[in-house]
């Protein structure tokens, strides 16, 4: 199963239609969303295509396929008008012997370690940067943001497929790359 994982959308029509151009492209088969859907929050400029109705439109026909974890700017009216949950601090998916633990990132993150054993996975978006840095044991992974990327980086998301997780920009351009051993 392949996934498209993504964090950070924050209202961007413009960024939601390219990211959803890039999960048909990839043929992904599920999309993980890592908060930060809708609102930009206020420590954010507007960003491009700023339009939140409209990204509703672009998400909710995908509700099947959507796992989504609640980001420091959902509100529980997000829920009202979108299709799939997003209010879950965080979800776990198992991967052979190793749990990936799923979550936005304001409250667990590389310096604030779930309770994890050594070997698994966190992974998280919130500081818009891409991330791939072992910390105690722990694999942090951080696709970066679609919409508002911060530290030079670019507008793009993850892949994980057989165990392996590539960082992409909007074009499908892999920019980094970790396989789980």
């Amino acid at each position: 199963m392949k996934w498209l994982i993504a964090s950070d959308i924050h209202g961007s029509a413009f960024w939601c239609e390219r990211l959803l151009t890039a999960y048909r492209a990839e043929g992904a088969d599920r999309l993980i969303l890592l908060g930060d859907i809708l609102y930009h929050g206020p420590r954010n400029d507007l960003p491009e295509g700023y339009d939140p109705k409209q990204v509703i439109g672009l998400l909710n026909p995908l509700a099947g396929e959507v796992l989504c974890v609640r980001g420091n700017c959902e509100a529980e009216v997000d829920q009202m008008v979108l299709d799939f949950p997003v209010l879950a601090d965080y979800a776990l998916l198992p991967l052979g012997q190793r749990l990936i633990y799923i979550t936005h990132g304001h409250r667990w993150n590389i310096d604030h370690l779930p309770p994890l054993k050594p070997g698994d996975v966190l992974l998280h978006g919130h500081t818009h940067i891409p991330c791939r840095e072992e910390r105690g044991g722990v694999m942090v992974l951080n696709p970066g943001s679609a919409a508002i990327p911060k530290a030079d980086s670019w507008h793009g998301y993850m892949t994980l497929e057989g165990g392996s997780f590539a960082w992409k920009d909007m074009d499908g351009e892999t920019r980094m790359s970790w396989q789980m051993a």
